[in-house]
């Protein structure tokens, strides 16, 4: 007798080992019908899997969340399928899940193009149809190899050579077709009903410029129509909104080969910066941060004493001077603690709170660089609070309403809160890191937060509350982080004096709200296309006359806009009034103030805005109220 124990906690009984599809068909023959895979014990496993003692068991369907990487490591098998039909000749080497979907790489002459992806969809499509069955078996190291071997697939046959001997290895099966896979994969190709093949690269094999090219086909795969129709609609506003492109058109910044991963700003980017940094800057004020500044290299000794060295070093950069080596800062916290360790502190004067916006350079791979989202020199909202360990909850709960109003001053609103927990490199206990965790337990339970938990994500030194925050497509972004460390502190001396007169290590909580400041001017600039709230917008409006008669009223227009702050330009070319009011609403410009000759004796403008709406004429004093409360976050 064995008992199966079910997510509500029930349990079913049976005589005799029993498959996951037989226990779904126990309970009734809709879930029978739905089910995909299964979870044994939090392990994926197929259908068709045995079950011989007690277990916890999910049935997994299209609504469970590993659902998802069933479907989409199946799908790389029926592309596989699909081209291995068409081109009887093609190889196929590796296929593993990705972000959104699947890619495949094969040896194949000539190399696929873009040309190929609708017949292969098309072939793809027939096989679902034909409703395969899909089955696994298992072959030990030296029959897999003889097989793949004898159906020409020496790409198959060298992967397989590299594994120990002694380990046997699963195949899966459909229709004709054979693969070496881990699985699971659902229990029939009609299961695959969502999905589109998306592009074709080259790829060597391996990933060694030594070794021949191969082509690889990139695919994406869903539960439903709907939600494929959904993604690829959010791949289509997101190719519109490409931060690189808009970039480019509104001269905002650029980068180039010379500075790989680094930003050149322009001045209207700039712009932006400085609005975002200036609004950042007076949250520090209002929540007791002082701000400092601290060195861009420090001596390498330091960076070993904090633990940078012996857990992240290849993502630093280094340089040498006087036969002392130097590394460029990756992160900030190290030298806060130098300001912090300036003084004797005492317990009393717990929590002290330290803000930087500290520039800092980060050894990205260069295949991961992607404009100014992922790059190698980059700005943070850096702070760290030196506090007691009695009062992290407090600062943590009150570092959580500060970052969700800073998020709603910017226009999120829709946002997840995670909880990244110790990575398999870490340094500190393993009680350290109990500890720790349970504390941002606390202090989200505390907030209210309810949260999701992240195993294995946490930076090398502390967990971590993430900020995950959604934009008007619906694509998530990780911004915001918390951490609660007190490792650094004790291996770079950090100490203050408690109530007894005793030296303890305060702890150190590392926090940024927006992250990296250019990621997150990337993600505003996406998030509204370039058309920037009133307040964000680094050129807020734009004076043009209609003729050479208003030049020097245009002027005095703008000028008294800009005494008063705001970013204003004037146009005035000698150019038709058409034509200057298309070129700012290009240029995405909130609002254009068109002067001609009535304008300009009654002392008013017209006022439109970039969606092309005609708000008519108004005094001066008006317009400027109007901009006054359209340059607050709030409005």
């Amino acid at each position: 007798m064995l008992n199966i124990t079910l997510p509500d906690g029930s349990q079913r009984p049976f005589e005799h080992p029993v498959s996951v599809a037989e226990v779904a068909a126990s309970i009734g023959p809709g879930l029978a019908k739905a089910a995909l895979a299964g979870k044994v014990d939090g392990n994926l496993v197929d259908t068709s899997f045995r079950i011989e003692h007690d277990v916890k068991l999910e049935i997994v369907t299209d609504k469970h969340p590993d659902a998802l990487e069933v479907i989409r490591h199946s799908t790389a098998h029926l592309l596989a399928q699909a081209v291995q039909r068409l081109y009887p000749k093609a190889q196929v080497t590796i296929g593993p899940v990705i972000d959104n979907g699947f890619y495949y790489d094969f040896a194949v002459e000539p190399p696929f193009t873009q040309d190929d992806l609708p017949k292969i969809e098309e072939e793809m499509a027939k096989i679902v149809k034909e409703a395969h069955a899909v089955s696994r078996s298992v072959k030990s190291r030296d029959e897999a190899v003889a097989f793949f071997k004898n159906l020409g697939e020496h790409y198959k046959a060298e992967i397989i050579e590299s594994i120990p001997a002694t380990e046997d290895l699963s195949l899966y099966s459909q229709g004709e077709f054979t693969d070496l896979c881990r699985g699971p994969h659902v229990p029939g190709t009609d299961k695959l009903r969502a999905f589109k093949l998306m592009k074709v690269a080259g790829a060597y094999w391996r990933g060694d410029s030594n070794n021949q090219m191969l082509s690889r086909i990139y695919g994406t795969a869903w539960l439903s129509d709907k939600d494929l129709k959904a993604h690829l609609f959010q791949l289509e506003e997101a190719e519109k909104r490409d931060h690189r492109k808009i970039g480019k058109t509104l001269d905002l910044f650029h980068q180039q080969e010379e500075g790989p991963g680094m930003v050149f700003w322009h001045p209207k980017g700039w712009a932006i910066w400085q609005v975002v940094e200036q609004y950042m800057r007076q949250v520090y004020k209002d929540s007791g941060y002082q701000e400092v500044r601290c060195p861009q290299i420090l001596d390498v000794s330091l960076w070993k004493k904090s633990g940078h060295w012996d857990n992240y070093q290849d993502n630093m950069f280094f340089t040498e001077s006087e036969k002392r080596t130097y590394a460029l800062k990756p992160m900030n916290c190290p030298g806060h603690v130098q300001v912090y360790n300036c003084g004797l502190h005492s317990y009393r004067d717990l929590p002290i709170r330290y803000g930087e916006f500290g520039g800092c350079h980060r050894n990205e791979p260069s295949g991961a660089l992607h404009g100014i989202m992922r790059v190698r020199a980059f700005t943070q909202d850096d702070g760290h609070i030196f506090c007691t360990e009695d009062q992290v909850e407090a600062e943590v709960t009150a570092f959580h309403r500060q970052a969700m109003k800073v998020y709603a001053d910017f226009g999120f609103t829709d946002l997840a809160v995670k909880l990244a927990l110790r990575p398999e490199k870490r340094i500190g206990s393993d009680e350290f890191w109990d500890r720790t965790e349970d504390m941002l337990r606390r202090a989200l339970r505390s907030a209210g937060v309810e949260w999701t938990e992240l195993p294995g994500e946490g930076a090398f030194y502390a967990p971590k509350i993430e900020y995950h925050l959604k934009d008007s497509i619906g694509r998530g972004w990780q911004v915001g982080t918390m951490q609660v460390d007190f490792m650094m502190p004790e291996r770079l001396g950090a100490e203050y004096v408690d109530e007894h007169s005793a030296r303890k290590h305060p702890a150190m909580l590392h926090r940024a709200i927006v992250g990296s400041m250019e990621r997150f001017i990337g993600i505003l600039i996406e998030n509204h296309a370039g058309s920037l709230p009133t307040w964000l917008a680094p050129v807020q409006a734009v004076v043009m006359n209609i003729t050479g008669a208003q030049v020097d009223y245009a002027d005095s227009v703008r000028n008294s806009l800009v005494n008063q702050g705001f970013r204003v330009a004037a146009d005035l070319r000698n150019e038709k009034i058409g034509y200057k009011i298309r070129e700012h609403t290009l240029q995405r410009v909130p609002y254009l103030l068109v002067i001609g000759d009535r304008e300009k004796e009654q002392g008013l403008v017209a006022v439109r805005t970039r969606s092309g709406e005609d708000l008519g004429t108004m005094p001066v004093e008006d317009f400027l109220a109007k901009l006054r409360l359209e340059s607050t976050p709030s409005a």
